[in-house]
């Protein structure tokens, strides 16, 4: 256990030493981390054994995601989100929707052994979007700033809103498609939803309230301030989750009030839970390419890969750019919000999430899910910085032309 933690410690330390060069490349800190897992698993140098469990990815999985979206909330800028919100609900609104459905019909019409509820999962595990892995494009300043903040709101949201969504089809997926499940499937996403909503912001209220009250009467150092939002965080996930309301809505709507409260001391009292959340995120990856990719490259069909590639593409893209219709919104512009919707650490939980739940076809559920995030996590880091930078060329060419 020690070797493992000493190889995974200094090979975060080297990592560090080199992530603003890497960054600034067309390789994503999380491909090299999958990348390192899966050469230094069990299917490449030995060096772990890759026996964690799917509980240990989840857990880790789950403290990320709560970090990253509450973080990623707390920095956006919500003067720009209000007179831009326009994008980010379309897209939630009209585009997610779409995408559960074009992914529904389509795994319906591929997949022929998969039942209606299972094709409703699999195209709901896969409309989720990953805030981490989009964070490159995100906090790229040649991307225009209603763009970032509409992606932004919209992947810390989106997977927020999915939870409900899947369990509402795991729930007729494995009790039935009578009336009474269907009422009680219903009643718990209205639950999610809105047990989510008032556990994150009431935390949020209490929280910076607390903070200031305290830091005026010199109670709390500087030392400690960078721990309250860690802590902020995951008890605004944990306490939703533990009383059956989405953490990951919790945590968003959380960071977006904590973000608009704290205004100019956000990114102070941010920072420490922002590097907390990245070396958290790095070591998921890692753990997802020592104990899942092996095993799972050997059972990719092509079916499957073919599955995965359109739902990166055509599944997500083609909803989105239909839902930015008559907003003034350039061709270039709704391309580039449909294609950066990368799938990651939430499609993980929620292929967990669904092999725990018992549902039919469950493993091959998380089969086409493993697949679509290994080739978004290359599609998407290798595409990031080029097309951040030419969505920026595009914009101030159009401007250019309208002066």
């Amino acid at each position: 256990m020690y070797s493992e933690l000493a190889i995974l410690a200094l090979f975060i330390f080297i990592y560090s030493l080199v992530a603003g060069r890497v960054e600034r490349s067309f390789i994503s800190g999380p491909m090299v981390f999958v990348s390192a897992g899966f050469l230094m698993g069990p299917y490449g140098l030995g060096w772990f054994d890759g026996d964690a469990s799917s509980v240990d990815l989840r857990f880790l999985a789950d403290l990320t995601l709560a970090l990253i979206l509450f973080t990623d909330a707390a920095n956006s800028d919500l003067s720009t989100l209000k007179r831009q919100f326009r994008i980010p609900s379309r897209m939630l609104l009209l585009g997610l929707p779409g995408v559960i459905a074009l992914g529904f019909a389509t795994a319906l019409l591929m997949f022929d052994f998969l039942s209606i509820y299972e094709a409703a999962i699999l195209g709901t595990m896969l409309a989720a979007t990953d805030a981490a892995l989009g964070k490159a494009v995100i906090t790229d300043k040649a991307v225009p700033v209603r763009l970032r903040e509409g992606l932004n709101i919209e992947s810390g949201l989106n997977d927020g809103l999915c939870v409900p969504i899947l369990l509402f089809f795991i729930a007729l997926s494995v009790s039935g498609a009578s009336d009474q499940h269907q009422a009680s499937a219903f009643t718990l996403l209205i639950q999610e939803v809105g047990i989510g909503l008032i556990v994150g912001l009431s935390l949020a209220f209490i929280g910076i309230k607390l903070i200031r009250w305290c830091a005026k009467r010199g109670w709390v150092t500087d030392v400690w301030m960078q721990v309250t939002v860690i802590g902020l965080a995951i008890a605004s996930f944990a306490i939703a989750q533990s009383l059956h309301g989405s953490g990951y809505i919790a945590a968003f709507t959380g960071g977006l009030l904590f973000g608009y409260l704290a205004n100019d001391a956000t990114h102070k009292l941010v920072f420490a839970a922002e590097g907390t959340g990245e070396t958290l995120a790095l070591v998921t990856w890692m753990l997802f390419g020592a104990m899942v990719i092996g095993p799972a490259l050997q059972l990719f069909s092509w079916e499957v890969m073919l599955y995965a590639l359109l739902s990166l593409t055509v599944i997500r893209i083609l909803p989105i750019f239909i839902s930015l219709a008559w907003l003034g919104e350039s061709y270039s512009s709704r391309f580039f919000l449909g294609w950066f919707g990368p799938r990651g650490l939430a499609s993980i939980v929620f292929a967990i999430i669904v092999i725990n739940a018992g549902v039919p076809n469950a493993e091959f559920l998380a089969l086409v899910v493993i697949c679509t995030v290994l080739l978004s996590l290359i599609a998407h880091g290798i595409s990031g910085r080029p097309l951040a930078g030419w969505i920026g060329r595009k914009e101030k060419s159009q401007q250019q032309t309208e002066e």
